[in-house]
């Protein structure tokens, strides 16, 4: 069947309609700084991003219909567009990016540069559109009846239900403006601690706490129950099994990392310096054995895509139209070329070439890969963890072992990451145009906007990140470019605490046997306990609203829909403060003192611990209570129906 002759996009090929218009790229230039940036802090902080599609689509909606009085759906479309290229370029570079920033804070070379930053990025995130081009034919057109992209076909339906955009818009302004004001006044102004903590000492190596902060409970209904429990299974085990046992048989022992008895170490102690290394190996396993595990599609799906590698569609409408093949093998032979020659990438010849040929393929696995199992399962972890190992080992063989050899391999598994995260982003977005009727190339040049706009603003967010908290940090732990950075160091010089990561991978084996997704479970091992808890109340709340009786399925939808932007509203809203209060904690206000240091207003209050604990946890039970009502809140249009029904009732009676 050829689902090109029987599907019917929404707006039919011979009607030309606004796109690629100046507000709709100034609106998108606008969100994907923002979500670029509030994905950034989130990755960074909690070691997971997510899509920024659906809440760009419901924003620029909002704007474009409700406050410019424009009507195009294409329009908006092309706002996505823009919009979710700031999250994916955001998303690649933090899991490799600030391992640069570390080596710098350990005397190994210098920082990178903005230049160098936004280089790298620009070119993984270009090459991951470029690459993806060739594919559209074969993977988004030919295959559209077998190929969902859960998150593009998501995307297209809510552009759809357009009539509702102001509604919906304001659903998510509402839960921006309340995550800033939270933010604000609980890591600005600091009048309680937005993390709870609790050290259980009659179980001495355990403890128990939540960071009560407005993104994690949004991460939490996000992902759902199920994903959140894996991740507080993870931390269970971390706190409550494996600490405690290090505290009851280390004794005066002084194991490395660690450079004081075990039993003097308190329980972050533990953590920093044997759960950490734990964690990562788990991690390092799960990204490993979720591309094994995908080996047989991304057989098929390189054979497929190859088959239709580059073919031209049977009509030349506006909807077959992509940027030409010939223009692309330019751009990437030009691209090539400048890694290798531009003394700020931190590339060699061999480097490039390991680039254009891992980076074509695991752009199209990706581009593939999320049209079966969606973005959020697609496993660029993995992808880049074995992009490292081979790299390194092959850096390692030609000689160069130093730092610049360590340097050459993060830029490598940086490029390669944003092109899987692009190539996977496009994918959907491309697939949302084609549901639409949208103009192939004018989408993918809106992508390009978004990723070279985006390539630019990553690197002032990293480096204001750095200088504000420094990276591998209680407030910025960077889970996955911590471990980026434990794999190319245990290749070149083997200084790994070997035995601790082994743990990790045999826990995360087992785990793997009993049927148990690894990852979400693993990054739950890795990262503090404090973080898992507020997400699983988020997934609790989720699970609520998915199981509540005598409710309609359209009110369900509505309800789901209802807490899915909001909390896309809260994760942007805390993204958003969280770099205002970076910024803050770099601007001197003399006496050695910082903006930041004048706006904390916490000794004045004089709490103590458990008072601050109290009402930490109270802020939270009524951010909570806020996610609630917005979540069963009735949109106005089919509330005055009901109320209009109600009353020709009364009035009949």
């Amino acid at each position: 069947m050829n689902t090109q002759e029987t599907f019917k996009p929404f707006i039919p090929a011979n009607k030309v309609v606004k796109e690629l218009t100046p507000a709709s790229i100034i609106i998108g230039v606008i969100l994907a700084i923002i979500f670029g940036g509030a994905n950034a802090y989130l990755g960074l902080r909690v070691g997971m991003t997510v899509s920024a599609s659906i809440p760009a689509a419901v924003i620029s909606m909002g704007v474009l219909r409700v406050i410019l009085r424009r009507d195009s759906i294409l329009e908006n479309n092309i706002v996505q567009t823009i919009g979710s290229a700031g999250e994916s370029v955001a998303a690649g570079a933090i899991f490799t990016m600030p391992v640069l920033f570390m080596w710098a804070g350990e005397g190994k070379g210098d920082a990178p540069s903005l230049i160098e930053i936004a280089l790298i990025a620009l070119i993984g995130g270009v090459l991951g559109v470029l690459f993806m081009i060739p594919l559209r034919q074969a993977l988004i057109v030919q295959e559209h009846a077998t190929l969902p992209y859960p998150e593009g076909k998501a995307c297209a339906e809510v552009l759809l239900a357009g009539e509702e955009g102001g509604a919906k818009s304001s659903t998510v302004f509402k839960g921006l403006g309340l995550a800033a004001v939270y933010k604000f006044i609980a890591d600005g102004l600091k009048v309680f601690p937005s993390e709870v903590d609790y050290e259980i000492k009659p179980y001495k190596g355990s403890g128990i706490g939540m960071d009560v902060l407005p993104a994690l409970a949004g991460v939490g209904y996000i992902c759902g129950a199920q994903v959140s429990s894996y991740l507080l299974a993870g931390g269970t085990i971390a706190w409550f099994v494996i600490m405690p046992l290090i505290a009851l048989f280390g004794g005066e022992a002084m194991i490395y990392p660690g450079d004081i008895p075990i039993n003097q170490q308190d329980v972050w102690d533990l953590w920093s310096n044997y759960v950490r290394y734990i964690g990562a190996g788990a991690v390092a396993c799960g990204g490993i054995l979720s591309l094994i595990k995908s080996f047989p599609t991304i057989i098929k799906t390189f054979k497929q895509a190859m088959k239709g590698f580059g073919k031209k569609a049977e009509t030349t409408d506006r909807l077959s139209r992509d940027i030409p093949m010939s223009v692309i093998l330019v751009c990437i032979g030009v691209i090539a070329i400048a890694m290798w020659l531009i003394p700020a990438i931190p590339v060699n010849l061999i480097s490039a070439i390991i680039i254009i040929v891992f980076g074509f393929f695991f752009a199209t696995v990706s581009s593939r890969m999320v049209g079966v199992v969606g973005s959020s399962n697609n496993p660029v972890s993995g992808m880049a963890i074995a992009t490292l190992l081979i790299s390194t080992m092959i850096l390692k063989a030609t000689g160069n072992t130093d730092t610049n050899g360590m340097i050459c391999a993060i830029a490598i598994g940086s490029i390669i990451c944003i092109i899987a995260a692009i190539a996977g982003d496009s994918s959907q977005d491309l697939k949302t145009g084609y549901i639409l009727g949208s103009t192939p190339i004018k989408q993918q040049i809106a992508e390009i906007v978004g990723v070279v706009v985006s390539s630019v603003a990553i690197g002032a967010v990293l480096y204001l990140f750095n200088e504000s908290w420094s990276y591998g940090s209680k407030e910025l732990p960077a889970a996955q470019a911590t471990l980026m950075k434990m794999v190319v160091e245990g290749v070149m010089d083997g200084n790994l605490p070997w035995a601790l990561v082994f743990v990790g991978v045999f826990v995360a084996l087992v785990v793997e046997i009993l049927g148990i997704p690894v990852l979400p479970f693993a990054v739950g091992l890795y990262l503090p306990i404090h973080l898992s808890t507020p997400i699983m109340v988020g997934g609790l709340i989720r699970f609520w609203v998915d199981k509540r009786k005598k409710v309609s399925d359209e009110d369900r939808k509505n309800q789901v829909e209802n807490g899915i932007l909001y909390s896309s509203g809260l994760i942007a809203g805390e993204g958003i403060v969280g770099i205002l209060l970076a910024i803050f904690a770099i601007i001197p206000m003399g006496g050695g003192l910082t903006l930041a240091d004048k706006l904390d207003i916490s000794g004045k209050l004089g709490l103590n611990q458990n008072a601050g604990n109290a009402l930490g946890l109270v802020a939270f039970a009524l951010l909570c209570t806020a996610l609630i009502s917005a979540i069963l809140k009735k949109p106005k249009a089919k509330a005055a129906v009901a109320a209009k029904a109600e009353a020709s009732e009364e009035k009949d009676d």
